[in-house]
């Protein structure tokens, strides 16, 4: 919905407003309609809005409530807002807007910190409190929405993206050799608090963080998933049923908490194509919008047979793009500039080019991600299932990019740690509130794998173009429910039975019965011609040599043969090695320079 960004200071001195409005111009993409600066006492706010709920200039930000003593910076959607509007009109609080962010306002002067657990939806927030001059930070149960910040003995700032922080100047760009060891094992993902820079963290999800003007420090911790069995046992009926029930509700708020029309980005696999049969009766001429490219290797690029037939089944508004692979190579750069971090996933660029396209139609889309992560629809679950050995070893051989022993031969040594992600898995596995391996496996994936792959990659590429995706899968009551499940009703049929059983009878059997696919792009998985050549001009660079990241022979080992080194679940090695430095080129360098 927008972008937010602050500045807390420490020393009592005035915050810095030439900082805080290179970060806002740096998040002037991801909200297009309005531009918006507080500052009072040692406290600043910036604000870049994309109007999605009560259009008018009454909720446009910084929100500051003067009777109220707070002011407000928002990124997201509170969905069940005008449920708490109507319980604060009860308790007396008098509104001057119709959006959500003043009932964040009103429910954090009613309820104080706990006013997050009233939440449903996504968001990052910032509230400062002029009573106690106090800076309370949020950030959602599952991470949807994101919130970077830097902080030292002077002062604290807060942004949307990374990029707004390095904007801002004097962020220690010096790289993180733990979060490096997590990058490259964890398929990019980096576990909060920290980012590939030193001198960036990020707000874990479901986290609180309270400043006092002095600088003291509280991080809470507000919402844990269960993954526990329920006391009474439910049958498989029950499950399905229930299933049902959480996800209509769901999908209904996400339509309902806007005043823009909706549209779904349709992939053609089953959970856009649910959202799709769940909406057509409610939503007239309902946008849907798909994407393809050129297949590489024998592989397509599109999975146009599955959403031409959802479309024309639902008679949607249907929005197909087939654009060429040199449509990839050609937007990358941009793409880059837009990822907060480094993610080689390879349908990053295609959410980008979607975006793009989308944006030109509505301001609000549905998507289906989530959906595999909360189900168990990827094909490594059911081959953790079947391992042997300790939980760790179960989860890394079917996981990890690469082993231990191939990441310090790939690092060069001022980079190499001790095992730091094993480390890190095994704690994060032997958390308490999971009754087996699945157990462990799934509540890892979404709590803590999940935000930093496919939830940043969503919210990073749609927002580039002023474009709010939200994703109903992630609606917290949805996750806990399917958390409680016992795996293997989760892993029938192949895999997202649960889901599969409630599209039955709504959307066509072909697209519930076919194979599970992934958003191709294969230009970037079968690594050749041009692609091979920037990949190699990258790493062969002298920005690349003079980091020092990589040894030069393991370098020279993928570039002979890229196509035969995939990660386990088959992502290029190549192309990994090659986004972090295009990324550190695009993104970093040269931003140590920018005013302090």
């Amino acid at each position: 919905m927008c972008g937010i960004c602050g500045e807390l200071r420490f020393d009592k001195s005035a915050p810095d407003m030439g900082a805080l409005k290179r970060m806002t111009a740096k998040l002037a993409r991801r909200g297009p309609d309005h531009e918006g600066f507080f500052s009072g006492d040692v406290l600043a706010f910036g604000h870049r809005r994309l109007s999605i709920i009560d259009l008018s200039a009454h909720s446009d930000q910084p929100m500051v409530d003067k009777d109220l003593q707070l002011a407000l910076v928002f990124n997201g959607t509170i969905y069940n807002y005008r449920e708490l509007r109507a319980e604060l009109l009860e308790m007396g609080y008098d509104f001057f807007s119709e959006g959500d962010s003043e009932v964040i306002l009103k429910a954090y002067h009613a309820w104080g910190e706990k006013c997050v657990q009233r939440f449903y939806g996504m968001f990052a927030f910032a509230v400062w409190d002029m009573r106690d001059k106090s800076l309370f930070l949020a950030r959602d149960r599952l991470g949807i929405k994101p919130l970077y910040y830097a902080l030292d003995g002077a002062h604290l700032r807060f942004a949307s993206t990374l990029q707004a922080l390095l904007a801002a100047g004097g962020v220690d760009t010096s790289l993180d050799p733990v979060a490096l060891h997590h990058h490259f094992t964890l398929h990019s993902v980096v576990p909060a608090p920290r980012t590939l820079l030193r001198g960036v963290k990020k707000l874990p999800p479901a986290h609180t963080m309270t400043f006092t003007a002095a600088g003291e420090v509280k991080l809470q911790r507000y919402w844990s998933l269960d993954a526990t069995r329920p006391g009474n046992p439910l049958s498989e009926q029950e499950w399905l049923a229930a299933t049902r029930a959480v996800l209509l509700r769901a999908v209904e708020r996400h339509r309902l908490a806007s005043d823009v029309p909706v549209g779904i980005l349709l992939s053609g696999g089953l959970d856009s194509s649910l959202l799709v049969g769940l909406l057509a009766d409610h939503v007239e001429n309902l946008n849907t919008f798909s994407i393809g490219f050129e297949e590489v290797a024998g592989e397509p690029g599109h999975e146009f047979e599955y959403s031409d037939l959802v479309a024309q089944h639902f008679n949607t508004h249907h929005h197909k793009f087939a654009l060429p692979n040199s449509a990839v190579l050609e937007t990358l750069p941009e793409a880059i500039a837009q990822m907060s971090e480094p993610m080689p996933s390879y349908d990053v660029t295609a959410f980008y080019l979607l975006s793009e396209k989308v944006a030109d139609e509505v301001k609000v889309v549905l998507a289906g991600q989530g959906a595999d992560e909360v189900f168990g629809g990827y094909f490594w679950y059911p081959r953790m299932d079947a391992a042997q050995g300790s939980p760790l070893t179960r989860f890394s051989q079917h996981y990890f990019d690469r082993d231990h022993s191939e990441y310090l031969a790939m690092m060069s040594d001022a980079y190499a740690v001790p095992d730091v992600t094993s480390e890190w898995v095994s704690g994060e596995l032997a958390q308490p509130q999971a009754d087996e391996f699945l157990d462990e496996v799934f509540r890892l994936d979404v709590t803590g794998l999940m935000v930093d792959d496919p939830v940043k990659r969503v919210d990073n590429m749609t927002m580039a173009w002023g474009l709010e995706a939200r994703v109903p899968f992630l609606d917290h009551e949805l996750v806990e429910l399917a958390a409680r499940m016992p795996p293997s009703l989760k892993l029938k049929e192949g895999g997202k039975f649960p889901l599969k059983a409630v599209a039955r009878g709504i959307i066509p059997d072909a697209v519930i019965d076919r194979p599970k696919g992934y958003f191709p792009v294969p230009a970037l998985k079968y690594v050749r011609g041009e692609f091979l050549e920037k990949m190699r001009a990258l790493l062969d660079s002298d920005a690349c040599r003079k980091r020092g990241l990589y040894r030069r022979d393991y370098v020279e080992k993928l570039l002979a043969d890229p196509e035969a080194h995939l990660t386990r679940i088959q992502g290029s090695k190549l192309w990994h090695l090659a986004l972090l430095e295009w990324w550190l080129q695009i993104n970093v360098d040269g931003a140590s320079s920018a005013p302090a």
